[in-house]
């Protein structure tokens, strides 16, 4: 996506000696207490309730980058392109989160600075920007090509560490270990809408994961290194494990900016 263009017009109003060139060939010195024509008068600023009576609904809400925890945006924020993003929601329930703080307890002796997740999903795109007028022909498309999908199974049970590509970031997962082909199916589909829009797609190997928790910075190895092997066996020992995390894909959900959009699957 090219980032708008700016052209930055001079100001008619401008005199010769504003750049500093002194005044221009013929200019004849002014006198002090001259009767010439006066000034005009200052304008008055226009209040708060005219200003605000227009607003840009094409606008996305700014974000305040301190509510983020420190990460970093992957693109400039820009007026009139909205951050989207399409996923499997994974429905949490209260059994997972007794998992997951035992899982945390344990990676935080590691890396205290880890942070549990709010959301659960399973990504089948990158964060892509849609232009404002793209959005509604975006989720038409989109709608389009997940119409003909069934509802199916996928279970996962793989602690796996991530970083994102600009390793900005550290993840750990829970990679799926069975229905990888019908999340293959879905991302086919969803590329080709990416396509239509010239976006970028996701990637070549994706390994389909539910995030848990992340920090800041690379911390692959350290996680790697020092904690997973005791996350999984904390995984596979869980009571009701199985089936806590053999999860029906039900529908495919898309945010962009603050709208958020949802495709049930058949």
């Amino acid at each position: 996506m090219s980032a708008a263009l700016l052209v930055a017009y001079s100001s008619s109003s401008s005199s010769e000696g504003e750049d500093g060139a002194g005044p221009g060939p013929g200019a004849e010195p002014k006198e002090s207490g001259g009767c010439g024509r006066p000034p005009p008068p200052p304008r008055l600023p226009l209040p708060d309730s005219v200003l605000n009576m227009f607003p840009d609904s094409e606008d996305e809400p700014l974000e305040d980058a301190e509510k983020h925890g420190g990460r970093i945006r992957t693109f400039p924020h820009e007026r009139g392109i909205w951050a989207t993003h399409v996923w499997v929601p994974y429905e949490a329930k209260e059994d997972f989160f007794d998992l997951l703080d035992i899982l945390m307890s344990q990676a935080q002796k590691v890396l205290p600075r880890l942070v549990k997740m709010e959301e659960f999903h399973i990504s089948l795109s990158q964060s892509v920007v849609l232009r404002y007028h793209w959005i509604t022909p975006f989720m038409q498309s989109l709608k389009g090509h997940m119409a003909p999908f069934h509802r199916f199974l996928f279970t996962a049970n793989q602690v796996k560490v991530y970083t994102n590509q600009e390793k900005t970031r550290t993840f750990i997962g829970l990679e799926v270990t069975a229905g990888h082909s019908q999340f293959l199916d879905l991302v086919s589909e969803v590329d080709r809408v990416m396509e239509e829009f010239d976006l970028a797609t996701f990637y070549k190997e994706p390994s389909f994961h539910i995030s848990l928790a992340w920090c800041v910075g690379d911390a692959r190895s350290q996680l790697e290194e020092g904690v997973v092997q005791e996350l999984q066996e904390t995984v596979n020992s869980f009571d009701d494990s199985a089936p806590l995390l053999r999860v029906r894909a039900e529908q495919v959900r898309c945010k962009s900016g603050n709208k958020f959009f949802s495709f049930p699957l058949k």
